[in-house]
C-alpha cells in the first residue's frame, strides 16, 4: 500500500528520522551493541504517524546513514555500519515502527502494548540473528550480549513513548499537523 503523499507526511517522516539520528546519539557504549535512544524515536513515529509514514521515517533514517551522514550511534554513518554487526537492528527499527503504528491505531492499549512488544521482538530477532552471523557467536552468546540488557529499558522506552505519543497526538492533531 503506497502512503499518501503531501508535504505534511514528508515532513514528518524526516523528523521522526531526524529526531531518532539525534536519540541515537545519547548512548552508552557496553558491548557490541551500544545503549542508545533511537528506539524511543521509533516507538514515537509509531505512535504518531500511519504505519506507511512510520515506516518511511525508519528507512529514511537507515538511508540517511547508509549514504555516509553520521546518524547511527556513535555518530557513524556509511553503509559499512548497516553491514556490520548491528546493522540487523536498524533494519529491525522499520518493523518496529511499522508493528507500533499498526497496534495503536487501534486506540486500545492493549492492542497497543502488543504491537509495541511484537515489533521490539521482531527487531531483536532481525537484530540478534546478523549478530550472530556475523560474529559466529551462538544464541545463547549473542542473546546475552545483545538483548537481555536491553529488555528493561526498552520496555520503559516503549511505555515513554506511548504516554508521549498520545500526550503529542492530541495537540498535534489540534494543530492540524496530524
Amino acid at each position: 500500500m503506497k502512503p499518501k503523499a503531501s508535504t505534511k507526511n514528508y515532513v514528518l517522516a524526516a523528523l521522526f528520522a531526524a529526531l531518532t539520528a539525534v536519540l541515537a546519539q545519547i548512548q552508552l557504549p557496553i558491548g557490541p551493541v551500544p545503549f542508545n535512544l533511537a528506539l524511543f524515536g521509533m516507538f514515537l513515529a509509531g505512535m504518531l504517524l500511519t504505519p506507511a509514514w512510520a515506516a518511511c521515517s525508519a528507512l529514511l533514517y537507515m538511508l540517511l546513514g547508509i549514504i555516509g551522514i553520521p546518524v547511527f550511534a556513535g555518530f557513524q554513518g556509511g553503509p559499512a555500519v548497516l553491514l556490520g554487526s548491528t546493522g540487523g537492528y536498524i533494519v529491525g527499527y522499520i518493523f518496529l515502527a511499522l508493528a507500533t503504528s499498526m497496534a495503536r491505531s487501534s486506540g486500545r492499549l492493549p492492542v497497543a502494548v502488543m504491537g509495541m512488544a511484537l515489533g521490539l521482538v521482531i527487531c531483536y530477532a532481525f537484530g540478534t540473528a546478523w549478530y550472530m552471523a556475523l560474529s559466529g557467536a551462538d544464541l545463547a552468546t549473542a542473546l546475552g550480549w545483545c538483548v537481555l540488557p536491553f529488555i528493561l529499558p526498552d520496555m520503559g522506552k516503549a511505555a515513554l513513548a506511548y504516554v508521549v505519543g498520545h500526550m503529542l497526538d492530541a495537540r498535534l492533531k489540534a494543530a492540524g499537523l496530524i
